[in-house]
């Protein structure tokens, strides 16, 4: 955020910080040119929007990719267009009606299509018809979407899970290659630690039985990878893979993810989606020895609601 003010660049990128983002940000730049990237996960979103909000735009472009509506926003979007930013929204995660209707007249674009990942609409938007740009929204949505028919899809989406790899990956991309030699060199190096990971957050699953078989287990690393193994090794509807300080991420296969995620401060898409337990220090500690939460029932308690 240093570099905000100072930026030489008309176009500044608010994304989420997965693959998603990578390839909607290779996009970008690939129409684009220059692009001031910031990478925000969830959580800090907000904060991030109303940072930039408060900065002054001088009629450059805030472009918003792979990032969902947080209540409030419409007083960021506000003040972002009071300090001169113009503002495009796309989006493919779950708006309800009234958040769609709230913000679109407020900015200068919104696009929401919860059928495809976010990169895709990126490319629609910005690059139709680009054979480049068609390939990567199809890598990206593979692995984006939990389709795993394209192996390629999920080197990048693992070696993207690396802060350190986001912005190689975007680079190789905008020159047309999906991998490289040191991409794959990396994904080598991830499997033996994610697997390791997977072993230890099976070892200290709790599963609970309610109108759905549930399994919370705590984060080593890898979530996506961990729920699938889960599932697979445990037999399980809903999994939920809890970081140190309370943040979540749930898998599911009946299509409720995201509205068990809205509980719980988050949100996401059916199948999968994000939340945030609300930690004190006595939980922080008790999850830190035991493994295990008193949230745990309260979430199953409202996943059988759905």
């Amino acid at each position: 955020m240093k570099g905000l003010m100072g930026r030489k660049t008309h176009v500044v990128h608010l994304t989420h910080n997965d693959l998603d983002a990578v390839g909607g940000d290779a996009i970008h730049r690939m129409h684009h040119g220059k692009v001031f990237t910031i990478w925000s996960s969830v959580g800090k979103f907000p904060h991030l929007f109303g940072v930039i909000a408060g900065a002054p735009g001088k009629g450059d472009l805030l472009s918003i990719s792979d990032l969902g509506y947080h209540t409030g926003m419409e007083t960021k979007i506000k003040k972002a267009r009071s300090n001169g930013w113009r503002i495009e929204w796309r989006d493919h995660h779950r708006w309800t009606d009234e958040e769609r209707d709230l913000v679109a007249g407020m900015v200068d674009l919104l696009e929401i299509d919860t059928s495809v990942c976010a990169t895709a609409i990126v490319a629609r938007d910005l690059m139709p018809g680009d054979a480049q740009a068609r390939e990567i929204a199809k890598v990206v949505c593979d692995y984006d979407l939990w389709k795993h028919e394209d192996p390629r899809s999920k080197v990048l989406g693992q070696v993207c899970t690396r802060k350190k790899n986001r912005e190689y990956v975007r680079d190789r991309l905008v020159e047309g290659k999906i991998t490289d030699a040191k991409i794959e060199e990396e994904y080598a190096d991830i499997s033996r630690e994610r697997d390791e990971a997977i072993r230890m957050s099976i070892k200290h699953a709790k599963v609970y039985t309610g109108r759905y078989t549930v399994a919370f287990a705590p984060l080593y690393g890898y979530p996506s990878e961990t729920a699938h193994a889960i599932r697979d090794a445990l037999n399980t509807d809903i999994e939920v893979i809890v970081s140190s300080n309370g943040r979540f991420s749930i898998r599911s296969v009946p299509p409720v993810s995201h509205l068990i995620a809205r509980k719980f401060g988050g949100g996401g898409h059916p199948p999968a989606a994000g939340g945030n337990f609300d930690f004190n220090l006595p939980d922080r500690i008790f999850f830190f020895l035991l493994k295990r939460t008193k949230h745990y029932r309260k979430l199953v308690a409202i996943a059988d609601e759905f």
